[in-house]
């Protein structure tokens, strides 16, 4: 995948011209990162816009006494760190390899360079700030007024349709429990008592390191039925 294409899938950049794709194409430069690797950890200068061109990102916070949460998982055409590249302040965030991976980094003084050339770019970045907030928004709801099967319905759902693979079970989704877990903040314990449960009423089917989505219905059943309770 070409650095000029996996910026004109992102939201930022998304049906500027070819000629303005090619300019912040040109700013680019590639590197490669071990699985494992630390991309970015967080409070680090704010410096760069990534790009992945393959492999598999994770992003993720951690509080002052170590608890760890998962934000979400970036996947070849997705970018990362736009946020950070507007303002230069310090990452909020961790950046982790979990696979082999290869990015497209765009320096923070060479896309100002270009955003102040390219008037268009302006309108694309303020849209990006408010999908960014609604996100925002969203997690902190989701977390002070959902219950925990909710919660987890809810994660799975989304998980299932970004991440997950189409298998004759259904949606398979590569991630263990204990990332779950960390996805909402929650204990594994939790997790585990409402996926043994939906296991046993046949929604889902469970394996090491892998959640299967047998009835995504089901799942969909469980949102609802707390929002109309609420």
């Amino acid at each position: 995948m070409t650095a000029q294409t996996i910026l004109e899938r992102t939201h930022l950049f998304r049906g500027l011209p070819p000629a303005t794709i090619q300019q912040i194409s040109a700013l680019s430069s590639r590197r490669s990162y071990r699985n494992g690797a630390i991309v970015f950890s967080q409070a680090d200068p704010g410096d760069a816009l990534y790009g992945v061109v393959t492999g598999k990102i994770r992003i993720s916070a951690s509080s002052p006494n170590g608890r760890e949460v998962f934000l979400n998982i970036m996947e070849p055409g997705d970018t990362f760190g736009e946020i950070a590249l507007l303002d230069g302040r310090h990452r909020t965030a961790t950046a982790s390899a979990t696979a082999p991976s290869e990015l497209i980094i765009i320096t923070r003084d060479n896309f100002l360079q270009l955003l102040e050339r390219e008037p268009k770019l302006v309108s694309h970045v303020v849209q990006l700030l408010c999908e960014r907030i609604r996100w925002t928004s969203g997690l902190a709801e989701e977390s002070a007024l959902f219950s925990v099967p909710e919660r987890l319905a809810r994660r799975l759902l989304s998980l299932g349709k970004l991440h997950g693979h189409e298998t004759p079970k259904g949606v398979e989704l590569r991630i263990s429990q204990e990332d779950v877990a960390r996805f909402l903040g929650l204990s594994r314990q939790a997790i585990n008592q409402n996926l043994q449960s939906w296991k046993e009423h046949g929604w889902l089917a469970l394996g090491r390191g892998k959640i299967v989505i047998v009835d995504e219905q089901a799942l969909r059943d469980v949102v609802a039925a707390v929002q109309r309770s609420s």
